[in-house]
């Protein structure tokens, strides 16, 4: 008869430590909001798991090679937003120098590009066949 006690003893006692845990689980789930979150880079990925928005930071790297014949590239800061194809059509960048922002289409032959490093801003603006580019 004891053990019969005890067994419904530390049941009823399990019951009851299962309802408190599970109350405040959802409270606390419900309550607390995260005032900053810190990391070395943000993915938001679709129901796919494909990555449609990325912010990162990139290292600066002495060794590339840049299109204006220029070597070194500065650290950056990178927002980049995805299509469903996995191509990045908008691209904000952020460094030391300056920034910039591209404006792509599903190509690579069309698009607008903003850039501001040091003192020469400039608009560029390319289509299929013909390219502009304005200067202050």
């Amino acid at each position: 008869m004891n053990l019969h006690k005890l067994l419904v003893v530390l049941s009823v006692a399990n019951l009851a430590l299962l309802l408190f845990l599970l109350t405040r689980t959802e409270a606390s789930a419900a309550g607390d909001i995260v005032p900053v979150l810190r990391g070395h880079g943000l993915e938001i990925v679709d129901q796919r798991g494909r990555v449609r928005a990325s912010i990162s930071v990139l290292p600066a790297d002495n060794a590339v090679r840049m299109p204006d014949g220029t070597t070194g590239y500065p650290e950056t800061v990178l927002l980049r937003l995805i299509t469903s194809e996995g191509r990045p059509n908008v691209k904000l960048a952020t460094m030391e120098s300056g920034s910039g922002l591209l404006l792509a289409t599903r190509s690579d032959l069309s698009y607008a590009q903003l850039l501001s490093d040091g003192s020469s801003p400039l608009l560029r603006l390319k289509d299929h066949s013909r390219e502009q580019v304005f200067k202050p």
